[in-house]
């Protein structure tokens, strides 16, 4: 990375990702036996920590079409783009890196913040340029729980049983934002080669990650706003709001359809808004 790249300056972002969930599990509880994740109020959850492992593993996976499409697109060198918080790396081994080496090497050090660096040494936590906020569901979730065979460790039993393993939403509207503050890229050493190749991955976190038990999870919008300025041209709040969907009817009940929702678009966004930004980008419409 050049001292011409670290220093480069780009602009704040405000960010909003619209998930619709059908007959998923989008993000396991351990607290709860693995249910979905839901508060008090019974709306649904997803925590940043959910959504950022999915977009590492699919940077991590060098050998796989979405990683290979778009460093192929974007010209990138994977020496450069590995993943620090991997399940192949031990803690030792990133303790051996100084400073440099760490941010030279790993992608989500530059993007996210460098808190595996700084485990047990006296070196600073450096918050990263990208903050995912919680993902919480438009209106109450209903979760359904089923009985499943499972394969049995019992000798002479062909099958078993896993009760209620099967931990579903029938059906939710989540929002998450994100933010991009330029601030802390000073210091992490992240470019905008690095912002670009996350914007070209949120498209493909769950559909080249989807499991048994998420198999039905997929952005509506995955909406992207470049402010004027790297310090923020207007109200990443106002900008959040004028995007997030509205239950139509009985906002407190759980929807069974997208077509219970009024999902904005960008012509939903206030002019005096509007003037104030860039440009307004889904990145679902790029892919």
């Amino acid at each position: 990375m050049s001292d011409t790249n670290k220093n480069e300056i780009f602009n704040r972002a405000t960010g909003l990702l619209v998930i619709e969930v059908i007959n998923s599990n989008p993000n396991g509880d351990p607290d709860k036996e693995s249910d979905p994740r839901w508060r008090n109020d019974q709306r649904g959850e997803i925590t940043p920590v959910s959504f950022k492992r999915k977009v590492r593993d699919l940077i991590e996976n060098k050998q796989g079409p979405v990683w290979l499409s778009l460093a192929d697109n974007l010209s990138l060198d994977e020496n450069k783009f590995l993943i620090s918080e991997s399940r192949l790396l031990s803690l030792s081994e990133i303790h051996d890196l100084d400073e440099k080496q760490f941010t030279e090497k790993f992608w989500d050090g530059r993007v996210f913040g460098n808190t595996e660096l700084e485990k047990g040494r006296s070196i600073p936590v450096k918050t990263g340029v990208v903050q995912f906020g919680l993902g919480l569901s438009v209106a109450p979730i209903e979760i359904e729980r089923m009985t499943t065979t499972n394969p049995s460790v019992e000798e002479g039993k062909k099958v078993g049983m896993a009760p209620l393993s099967f931990r579903i939403v029938t059906h939710g509207l989540y929002c998450m934002p994100f933010f991009i503050n330029p601030t802390a890229a000073y210091k992490t050493g992240c470019t905008k080669q690095d912002i670009d190749l996350l914007l070209k991955t949120i498209p493909y976190a769950y559909k080249h990650t989807a499991s048994y038990i998420r198999s039905n999870v997929d952005f509506v919008h995955a909406w992207y706003i470049e402010h004027i300025t790297p310090l923020g041209s207007c109200s990443d709040f106002d900008l959040i709001n004028s995007l997030t969907p509205k239950k139509l009817a009985d906002p407190e009940r759980p929807s069974t359809k997208r077509s219970e929702y009024y999902i904005p678009n960008e012509k939903d966004i206030p002019e005096n808004l509007r003037k104030k930004v860039i440009s307004v980008r889904d990145l679902m419409e790029e892919i």
